[in-house]
């Protein structure tokens, strides 16, 4: 559909006398584009053009030209600090606070109100891959390359304990909702169960054939899912796992994916699943 305020074919503006709007459409959108951008009078840009007119018949034109508020967007703030790629960010429970991982080593924390550096975490070898939050907001669990999840104070950056279960490099780390108990998924193919208050380990799931590289809990941190797959070749083990948080029993294999699944999620009433994976789709499935 053709726009009410559009230009005519021979790029006359409306409502303007013949002899006083001649130019060319470019010249036309160029001016319209800086007076935009400058925020400029409509006056102003009458009289730029030459023309002889009132200011209703250029608005019209602006109006139609001229991009909404509501189509812009404002950035609030950057968080620098990190000297190489930051791969995982969390925001707190309470949303004041946003913690980050990076391949540089290091995991932080940011005041969210005003992207002010609170405190850096060095306790890692090798690159930070995922964080997570304590349920109350108290403490943070970060996993990384060196083989371990480290828990660290949510306030003061003070370390709190280690986690050494796995064999090769921690991929995917989370909290469960009811604060007990962190799960961790490992390139060593294993997703491990640990006890959030002091590190000692409850069990170790193992139904993968690849790197595990995602894990998260049911709303009623009654079960976990887990996302596979092969990322040096971007096969192998492509599905999503779900089992039993409280001893490790398998549930179910879902086999939608065709390459590694990067990334699942429950829905909060605790009935579906949603897994995203290199084979560039997001696909939701019931849980039962």
């Amino acid at each position: 559909m053709a726009h009410q305020h559009s230009f005519s074919r021979d790029a006359r503006l409306p409502g303007l006398p013949l002899g006083e709007q001649r130019m060319s459409r470019r010249t036309i959108l160029r001016k319209l584009a800086g007076l935009t951008l400058a925020g400029g009078s409509i006056t102003s840009f009458a009289t730029s053009c030459g023309f002889r007119t009132n200011a209703s018949s250029v608005s019209q034109v602006l109006a139609s030209h001229t991009p909404t508020p509501t189509t812009l967007k404002t950035l609030l703030y950057a968080y620098r600090g990190h000297l190489q790629p930051v791969r995982s960010i969390a925001w707190s429970p309470d949303g004041t606070r946003l913690a980050s991982g990076s391949n540089d080593g290091t995991a932080r924390v940011w005041d969210a109100a005003n992207g002010g550096h609170v405190y850096t975490y060095r306790g890692h070898q090798g690159r930070v891959n995922a964080v997570a939050w304590s349920p109350d907001g108290k403490r943070i669990v970060s996993a990384n390359q060196g083989f371990t999840a480290q828990v660290w104070d949510a306030a003061n950056g003070g370390h709190a304990y280690t986690y050494r279960g796995h064999s090769d490099h921690v991929n995917a780390v989370m909290w469960s909702p009811d604060g007990k108990r962190i799960v961790t998924g490992s390139d060593d193919r294993t997703i491990q169960v640990w006890d959030a208050a002091n590190g000692g380990y409850d069990y170790t799931y193992r139904g993968h054939s690849d790197a595990v590289l995602a894990v998260t809990w049911s709303p009623d941190s009654k079960r976990i899912v887990s996302g596979g797959g092969n990322f040096d070749i971007g096969g192998g083990d492509t599905t999503v796992q779900i089992w039993d948080a409280a001893n490790g029993g398998h549930v179910y294999i879902y086999h939608g994916h065709s390459k590694p699944v990067w990334a699942v999620a429950w829905s909060p009433d605790g009935t579906r699943i949603a897994s995203g994976s290199s084979d560039k789709t997001v696909q939701v499935w019931l849980t039962a």
